[in-house]
């Protein structure tokens, strides 16, 4: 009735090797997706690392340049009846805000890397800040060069879509002098660019806020507003050298400490400190409780300078002097 013999199933040969396709095929595609991670995974890393070489190219000047920038902007919009000109609404001007900042970051970053790329630069940033993208080498000088090409083209490009073209094109021109043609080295000329430079990222800063608006014809007053803001530049802007003097001295570039002396730059600083918070809530007709916080402000850096002489003390002293600044910056919002 039933063999005594279990019979054996045979798989046909075509089965077989179909079967063992498929096993291959899904074993190629496992092995392709974990290459295309991988590769995915390695362009991440690339796009993290360079984006944050970028980043520290200006990180140094986020609290000096970019922070105080769009705050004069943003203080001074709602505040033009003090110039004699129709107040912009705060509401309006917030929405681009944004804006604004991306003006200022992409304007000041190939200053940064065209400042930093330099044999002289990279030795004081050994000494000051080795944590920076040229000393860490984390780029090398020429794809700095050609970086600051590009980025120059892409910041007038722009400026000519969402405003501050006339101040980006001058930033260009005081950015070469400045970097290119030893305009850094002198001591005058130092001075005069880095006022002429604070000038252009506020104005900047403010046509961008203002938008279609703009500022077409600036009252006379506004210009004397932007030319006290530039005197206080010029004839303070040591108080960031006082820290660095030892990286100063290494490529022999003539600053106020190095020239003149640490004892006189600081009591330069002082000096000029105190005309200034007398002169700026004067000017713009602070009432008195803003008159006060600026003249504690300027008495407060004046003293720490005199007082205070270490470098870690100079590098605390220099992030109230940006201090002072914001609260000059933010006057003519105060009411008076």
């Amino acid at each position: 009735m039933f063999s005594s013999q279990q019979e054996t199933l045979s798989i046909p040969p075509q089965i077989k090797w179909s079967t063992l396709r498929q096993r291959q095929y899904v074993k190629d595609r496992i092995i392709q997706r974990q290459e295309i991670s991988l590769h995915l995974w390695q362009l991440l890393q690339l796009v993290v690392y360079h984006a944050y070489s970028i980043w520290l190219f200006t990180f140094n000047d986020l609290k000096t340049i970019i922070g105080p920038s769009i705050l004069f902007a943003l203080g001074t919009s709602p505040a033009l009846s003090k110039f004699g000109m129709q107040d912009a609404a705060l509401a309006d001007l917030i929405p681009r805000a944004p804006l604004a900042l991306l003006w200022l970051w992409i304007n000041l970053l190939p200053f940064t890397i065209d400042n930093q790329r330099h044999p002289g630069s990279i030795s004081e940033d050994q000494i000051n800040k080795p944590w920076r993208t040229m000393p860490s080498k984390r780029m090398t000088p020429h794809q700095a060069r050609n970086l600051v090409v590009v980025l120059y083209a892409l910041a007038i490009i722009t400026s000519y879509y969402i405003g501050g073209l006339e101040p980006c094109l001058s930033l260009v021109l005081l950015g070469v002098w400045y970097n290119d043609f030893q305009g850094a080295e002198g001591l005058l000329s130092r001075h005069l660019l880095n006022s002429l430079g604070y000038r252009c990222f506020n104005t900047g800063a403010l046509q961008v806020v203002l938008g279609s608006r703009g500022i077409h014809s600036p009252s006379t007053s506004l210009l004397a507003w932007e030319a006290i803001v530039s005197g206080i530049v010029f004839t303070t802007i040591h108080a960031m050298d006082m820290h660095d003097q030892e990286g100063d001295a290494s490529r022999n570039r003539k600053t106020v400490p190095l020239v003149v002396g640490d004892n006189l730059g600081r009591f330069s600083i002082a000096f000029f400190m105190t005309i200034w918070s007398i002169v700026c809530p004067a000017y713009v007709g602070a009432p008195p409780i803003s008159s006060a916080i600026i003249w504690g402000l300027g008495g407060l850096v004046s003293a720490r300078y005199l007082v205070f002489r270490t470098v870690a003390q100079d590098k605390k002293t220099s992030k109230l002097w940006n201090l002072f600044m914001v609260g000059i910056y933010l006057l003519p919002l105060c009411g008076g």
